[in-house]
């Protein structure tokens, strides 16, 4: 699914108009018809008091579309218009007359917090104060309107986006925004549900499909791609019966040292789970034992050194390395690094302690491999790109990074979002329980694991991303956030890879 910016989604209204020669009102009658449908489908007359606050722009006319629709239902509604200027758009004035014509109980005025109604825990507020339109953070009463809903523990619906956020800028006063409990968005998603200071106050979203124009949806280059089940099957790609292990890779994966073994096992099962044909495990001396022990399928090479890697050598040619995962940053291990850069031929996955090791070594910068996959946690990005501002200029940085190195980078969080380039793909998947130690060595396997396979590294980033997440989802959805483990991610690989064409449950009802 396309993310589009709200410059981008204003054209798509007007093509929608023109092309389909309808007018703004006929949209938004549309628009306000969906909302209504979702509404009334859940509630089925129920005879719960729904409060309407609208604004005095389109976003408030859609509001009024509802209200209206939902009195014709037989509902219990009452709607309220923040009047905090004498500026209206035509369509919302053409609403609010409607509504006049078709109950007695006519939207009330607001004007000043002595109008604040009086509202019921059991209660529905739906937010149709401000949409994607909005330029400046609300002020004066409005403001202390929003901060009004936001207390109260009624469920709140917000039409299109919560009133105060933008779709596609920072925030600039967060004590101006709507926490709604569920968001109806319509089209598509809006790239500020998907980052830390904006997400949180849109933690659930549908998107509604309103009819806007097929082909510049289509065609238009959107500000960010969504990456769900949809793209991911599309990446997929189906082993031939006639194959072998040798037709799937061999990854090697560089990780641990004394103490930190467990992020080497963690890699290599992962890799191997994804579907390497071979893996190899380069670690040091101590962690010979442990590797043969745990994970009989992969092979282990070691340093000559007990504690860390100081050289990495090998006797043949890796379809992909996988470096980072618990190295640490000794300076001979940097000095190891800076020998591998320079020499490997293969594509590289670099996570973890590699990254550090390359925030503080200029020189190791300068040797970063062309399309190398990085793949940060915030710290490592902010080490890698410096500090930024808010989550715009973040990305704005990432994005610079990327094309001067021509590296992907691979920002990890509850949306984590691969960029090359200008391009943002934003995942879909994942929960909070993967918050814990050792996922990100799961990642670095699994990813290594698909370019293995031969997966192009771009679709091996985003297809890696999304089955971390899914198998994190799979182990939550048996254990809870809680009980979650990078173990339970790689036992529920499998499971991710069968959801793309199956439900799983349906798999282990069958067993």
């Amino acid at each position: 699914m396309k993310i589009f910016s709200a410059a981008q989604l204003h054209e798509a209204d007007l093509q929608t108009t023109k092309k389909h020669e309808i007018t703004s009102l006929d949209l938004m009658e549309r628009a306000g018809t969906q909302i209504f449908n979702w509404l009334h489908q859940r509630m089925q007359g129920a005879q719960v008091p729904i409060h309407i606050f609208c604004g005095i722009g389109n976003n408030g006319g859609d509001g009024l579309v509802v209200g209206r629709k939902l009195i014709e239902e037989g509902y219990n509604v009452e709607i309220y218009v923040a009047n905090f200027t004498d500026k209206r758009s035509k369509c919302f004035l053409i609403n609010y007359d409607r509504v006049k014509e078709i109950t007695k109980k006519w939207p009330k005025l607001m004007t000043s917090e002595e109008d604040f109604p009086e509202i019921n825990p059991q209660d529905i507020i739906i937010d149709a104060l401000f949409g994607i339109g909005l330029n400046r953070p609300p002020e004066g009463w409005v403001k202390k309107l929003i901060q009004y809903l936001d207390q109260q523990k009624s469920f709140k619906l917000a039409i299109d986006i919560p009133s105060g956020l933008y779709a596609d800028k920072p925030l600039e006063d967060a004590a101006a925004v709507l926490k709604a409990n569920h968001t109806l968005t319509f089209q598509t998603p809006k790239l500020s549900f998907f980052l830390p200071e904006t997400g949180k106050f849109v933690p659930y979203y549908e998107a509604i499909d309103i009819g806007l124009d097929p082909e510049y949806i289509a065609t238009t280059e959107p500000l960010a791609q969504l990456i769900s089940k949809e793209e991911a099957q599309q990446f997929y790609k189906q082993r031939e019966k006639f194959s072998h292990k040798g037709l799937y890779g061999h990854a090697l994966i560089v990780a641990g040292s004394y103490g930190k073994i467990g992020a080497a096992v963690l890699s290599s099962k992962a890799a191997l789970k994804t579907g390497a044909g071979l893996v190899t495990a380069y670690v040091p001396e101590c962690g010979y034992q442990i590797l043969q022990t745990a994970l009989p399928e992969v092979m282990c090479l070691t340093d000559k050194e007990d504690d860390l890697i100081t050289n990495i050598t090998y006797d043949f040619e890796p379809s992909v390395i996988g470096v980072g995962p618990g190295i640490g940053t000794n300076t001979e291990t940097v000095a190891a690094l800076k020998k591998l850069f320079k020499e490997t031929k293969a594509p590289l996955v670099i996570d973890a302690d590699a990254l550090n090791c390359i925030s503080e070594n200029k020189e190791l910068l300068a040797l970063l491999p062309k399309n190398a996959i990085l793949t940060p946690h915030p710290g490592e990005l902010k080490r890698l790109i410096g500090a930024w501002d808010n989550d715009y200029d973040k990305l704005e940085k990432a994005k610079a990074f990327s094309e001067k190195k021509e590296v992907i980078l691979v920002i990890k969080g509850a949306h984590t979002i691969t960029v090359v380039g200008e391009k943002l793909l934003v995942n879909n998947t994942g929960n909070p329980g993967m918050a814990t130690g050792g996922t990100g060595d799961v990642l670095t396997g699994m990813i290594a694991g698909l370019v293995s396979q031969g997966y192009d590294t771009l679709i091996a980033s985003i297809f890696g991303v999304y089955l971390h997440g899914r198998a994190g989802n799979i182990s939550a959805e048996k254990n809870g956030f809680e009980a979650l483990t990078a173990s339970a991610i790689i036992e529920n690989i499998g499971a991710a890879y069968l959801d793309l064409f199956v439900n799983p449950e349906q798999v282990e009802q069958q067993n």
